[in-house]
Order: structure tokens, then sequence, then C-alpha cells
């Protein structure tokens, strides 16, 4: 087909300012590199002493080096984030994408499972590190804590600051800044000093933390309407097993040999990977298209066997999805994520230490963790199917559900409580809780309009984690409160979640009568973007 779009007055300028960008992104890739190589002799030399860097001092190289991966980072972000252009008056256009798979597509599915992975891989390794740092560098229980409130802070920023990025310069761009800032991060393997730590856990958490609800925007915008939802649920499960899996499979494999050091400087590897993929992972067209960079949104719509066609004249345009980031849908989804937030970096967290406080066997209470994992799968595989088969809204719904029966069984356990009465609100807990995560984020992405969805996507991720924050707080001023005043204040939460939820929510499946119109390019000239 002819295309729709002739190239205008300005392509040959644009043409000349991508060369450029391009050039400037792998300068600033090159430089980040070599600023983190040159922190890898010292971190060598410590061999015969197993790795040990504490209190060394840094060498000129180091210093060198921290300054290069700044200058690299800057220069690559210039390479990114080149062109911020006015939405596009684009009701002269709309986006035909209710296509099967592609090829296209299943490539594109595999890089972002690959990228989740690897995100997730970053703040779960803090896990496998705390033990072997804190020996290292001689500090106590309350001040390691600090390390985990940053990374968990910096994902709180991050979803924010790269959900806003998202929005202005793009879907892709964003998703390679993470990349980048992962390959610089890197050096916390290196780094002879604690609070040196702390600081750039925190940078490594807001690039894990941004990337996460981005990769959510850019499936939604790209997979065809009727396979979007299922994709995104699935997607985004097997990325997150993925990588506590990795995490943990790598740890136990290389740990033994260098040190928790190593973990760390797994970022540069694992940072180039993504990056090197760039080339899989395209600009969403329907942020291309709302940008007017038509000839572009065609281009990567071709790729997926899609294509753009001109509105039937005097047709009004497509305005389905949530266009007003002060909403009450943003209040449901806001609410419900901090309730899971403070259940999974709170309740589940401090739960085998307060069982074992109570007089149930270590090894038993050690356990009910270890089956969180079993039971992720089929709850990620059932949350699915019924996102998909059933209806997006009350799937979510239900989970919520599942889990405030949860929360019900955990309070009224007592003191002296056995393995059978733990059993049964533990397992609906998690998964109630495992089923929240599965589809939140993707509910989230298919609510808003294209102009929106990276802030409000990155919003709601940000809210996910910042329950984490004030578990944090708590646990270094010591003022960890019961379990069973916990599970009622977070029990409330979840059903002022569950009641927003069924009023405010919409129905995003494809096929439902009572499903919104999908959002599209032209909902984003309603959106304030």
């Amino acid at each position: 087909m002819a295309s729709l779009f002739e190239t205008g007055p300005g392509d040959g300028d644009r043409v000349l300012a991508d060369r450029r960008a391009v050039l400037a992104f792998w300068v600033g890739c090159a430089v980040v590199t070599v600023g983190v190589v040159l922190h890898l002799p010292m971190f060598l030399m410590a061999k015969d002493v197993g790795y040990r860097l504490a209190d060394m001092p840094m060498d000129m190289g180091m210093t060198i080096g921290m300054g290069l991966i700044i200058v690299g980072v800057l220069i690559a972000a210039y390479g990114l984030l080149p062109r911020k252009t006015a939405v596009a008056a684009i009701d002269l256009a709309v986006v035909h994408d209710d296509g099967p798979l592609r090829a296209a597509h299943w490539r594109l599915m595999a890089v972002i499972v690959v990228a989740l992975v690897i995100d997730v891989m970053k703040p779960a390794s803090l896990g496998f590190v705390l033990p072997g740092m804190r020996e290292e560098y001689g500090v106590d229980k309350m001040t390691v804590a600090w390390l985990p409130m940053a990374a968990l802070a910096g994902t709180v920023v991050g979803s924010l600051i790269w959900g806003a990025l998202a929005d202005v310069y793009g879907r892709r761009a964003s998703i390679l800044l993470s990349s980048v800032m992962f390959v610089g991060t890197s050096i916390c393997g290196a780094m002879p000093d604690f609070w040196w730590n702390v600081a750039m856990c925190f940078l490594m958490g807001a690039a894990a933390g941004g990337m996460l609800p981005v990769a959510y925007a850019l499936l939604a915008e790209t997979m065809p309407l009727r396979h979007r939802g299922w994709n995104l649920v699935l997607v985004g499960g097997l990325g997150g097993i993925g990588g506590y899996l990795a995490a943990s499979g790598l740890s136990a494999l290389l740990q033994p040999l260098y040190g928790w050091r190593i973990m760390w400087l797994l970022n540069l590897p694992t940072g180039l990977i993504l990056v090197f993929l760039n080339g899989q992972i395209p600009e969403s067209p329907h942020f291309l298209l709302l940008r007017g960079r038509l000839r572009e949104a065609e281009r990567t719509l071709a790729r997926f066997g899609a294509a753009l066609t001109r509105e039937a004249e005097g047709a009004p345009a497509s305005k389905g999805g949530e266009t007003h980031f002060l909403s009450g849908r943003t209040l449901a989804l806001t609410v419900t994520a901090l309730a899971w937030s403070f259940t999974n970096f709170g309740l589940l967290l401090w739960l085998p230490a307060e069982l074992t406080a109570r007089g149930m066997d270590v090894v038993v209470s050690s356990r009910l963790l270890a089956a969180s994992a079993l039971i992720a799968c089929p709850t990620i595989a059932v949350a699915a199917l019924l996102y998909f088969r059933w209806s997006t809204k009350w799937t979510l719904a239900l989970m919520i559900v599942v889990a405030i029966a949860g929360l019900a069984g955990v309070m009224r356990l007592g003191d002296g409580a056995g393995l059978l009465d733990v059993v049964a609100p533990v397992a609906l807990l998690i998964v109630g809780s495992n089923g929240i995560l599965a589809v939140l984020l993707p509910y989230t992405a298919e609510n808003y309009a294209v102009g929106l969805r990276g802030r409000a996507t990155g919003w709601v991720a940000g809210c996910s984690k910042a329950g984490g924050l004030v578990t944090q707080c708590l646990a270094i001023a010591a003022l960890v409160p019961g379990l069973g005043t916990l599970a009622l204040a977070i029990c409330g939460l979840m059903v002022a979640a569950l009641l927003l939820v069924i009023y405010f929510g919409s129905e995003t499946r494809v096929g439902r009568r009572d499903a919104d119109p999908p959002p599209t390019a032209a909902a984003a000239e309603t959106s304030g973007a």
C-alpha cells in the first residue's frame, strides 16, 4: 500500500539530527564502559584477600573512571533524548493493529522478557549481597538496612521520572537510558566505602524502577488489541520470576568464587546486553503518531503487520482511555499499589521472623517464603488466563478479594499457631499478592491514553514500592508493629482498594460488552501531554 504521508521539507534535517543522536549514544556507551573497566584492576588485585576492598583508598584509575561514567551517561542521554516535539493534530489517522501475532511481535516479547529479567535481577540481588557486605564493612543491621532503603527509594523516584521521560521523549529512549545506567552502576562491586555503595544503589534502583513501567507501556502500544492483555501479564510474570531465579542462581554459582561484589559487577555485561539489543526495541508507533512523526510510525507498524489509515471525514476521533491523571481511576490504582506494597514489603517480609518469635521452628517458617516462589508460577498463569478470557477489571478485583481473605486469616493467628493454622491464610495471601502484582501494571497501562500512559504507569509502579520505604524506615527505627496490627491496617487498605476498583475501574478486555474503547493516539490530545 502506498504511504499515506509524503516526505516533508524538514525530513533531511531530521535524518541528520538522528545520525548525530545515534553517534552520541554509542560514544556515551563507550565512555561509560571505559569508566567501569577502570575500576576492575583494583577488584582483581584483591583476589588474594577474598576480593575484600573495604577501607582501601581509591586509586587514580577509579577516580577517573567515576568521572567518565558521569560524562558518558550525559552524552548517551543527549543522544537518546534529543528531540521534544509538540503533540500533533492526529485526528486524520488511526492505527489498525487487530491482526494476529507475527514474528516481530514474538521477537519483541522475547527482548522485553530479557529486559525485565535483568531489570528485576538488580534489586533482587540485594538479599544475596547484604550478608557479605555487612561482614566486610563491619556494620550493624540498622546501618546495612540503608542499602535496601536506598534501592527502594531509587525505584520510586525512577518510576516517576522515567514515566515522564517516556511520555515526552519516547518509550525506547527511556528503556535504553536505563540500560546505560545499569552499566555505570556496576562499579558498586568495586566501591571500598559502604556509603558509596548506598549512593550507587540508589542510582541502580532508579534505573530498574524506571524501566519496568515503560516496558509495559511499549508492549501495550505495540501488541494487537486482542492479544494485548494476556501478553502483558505473561511477559511481566516471566520477567519477574526469571529475575529472581537469575539472581539466586548466579549468586549460588559466582559468590563462592568471587564474593558478594560480583553480583554488582554483573551489571556491566547484562547492561551491555540490553544496549546491543537496542535494534530489536522499536519506538511505540502510537507515540510516534502522537508526536507527528508519521513516516516513522508507518515504517514501525509495517514491521508488525499493521497500518495507518485516514479517519472517515466527519467521524469523531476515538478517545478511549483515561485522559486525566487526577481521576477516580488513578486513585483506585494508587490505593491498590500501596496496599500491595505494604503486603509484600511488610507483612510477607516480616512474617517468618514473627512466627519464629511465636515459637514456630525456624526451618518451617523459612519454608513459607520458599513456597511463595512455587505458588507464584501457577498464580501468574491463572491470572493471565482470567485477564484474557474473562475480565481485566474483575480479575484485579478477584485477586484483591483473595488477598483480603489471607489477611483476615493472618489476623486470627495466635501464639503457638501450628503449621496447619498458618498454611491456609499465608497461601491465600501469597496467591492474592502475586495475582495483584501480575495484573496491576498491565491493567494500568491499558487504562490510559497514549500521551499519559508513561506517567500513569510510572506513578502506580512507584506507589507499589512506596510501602517498602515505609517498612524500611520502621525497621531502622525499631518500630515494627505486631503481626495482627499490621494485617488489620493492610486489610483496611485492601478493602478500600477493592471498593475503588469496583466503582472507578473500567473494563479493557476487547470483546466484552462493558469494555471501554481502546486507548489510541488520538486520545492524547485531551490528556494534557
